[in-house]
């Protein structure tokens, strides 16, 4: 009975360490700001994925914005490999790629992230609520190493 207790705690806790509340279902921890309100104005900001001649990357790679500014980023993956937008602190994003080095299949449809297959594209609306410089980055192993990161100063 203990064993079987321990396997399920260690399984519920692996579980979870898979799920960062940071980038998974808890609203209310966003560390760089909170999903917009999709009845109010938002700038568009179009983000390409893709790689090439052993380098990825995003373009583009850098986006500035006002604190309480919407902006909805159009992500397209123009790209032969999946990728995904994890929109985060680079401490944040450090973190959840030590987590998808184990599980390197893991799906994203999370208010501040989305992982797309080749020639697809999707949305996220974002309100930066907060000063400061954010990392988008695909954290799929090896992605991130190869260039596929950028930044976003809220003023």
């Amino acid at each position: 009975m203990k064993n079987w207790i321990a396997a399920g705690l260690g399984l519920a806790f692996s579980i979870g360490a898979a799920t960062p509340s940071f980038a998974h279902g808890d609203e209310k921890h966003f560390s760089a700001g909170a999903p917009g309100d999709p009845k109010k104005p938002a700038r568009t900001v179009e983000i390409v994925m893709h790689e090439g001649d052993g380098a990825m990357s995003f373009t583009p790679d850098r986006v500035e914005a006002r604190r309480g500014e919407q902006v909805r980023f159009i992500l397209r993956n123009e790209g032969a490999l999946a990728h995904e937008f994890m929109l985060a602190t680079v401490r944040e994003n450090d973190e959840h790629a030590k987590v998808m080095e184990r599980f390197p299949d893991m799906e994203h449809d999370d208010p501040n992230g989305k992982r797309l297959d080749p020639g697809k594209s999707a949305e996220i609306l974002w309100k930066f609520t907060k000063r400061g410089t954010f990392e988008f980055a695909c954290l799929i192993p090896g992605h991130r190493q190869a260039g596929m990161h950028g930044t976003v100063v809220v003023k």
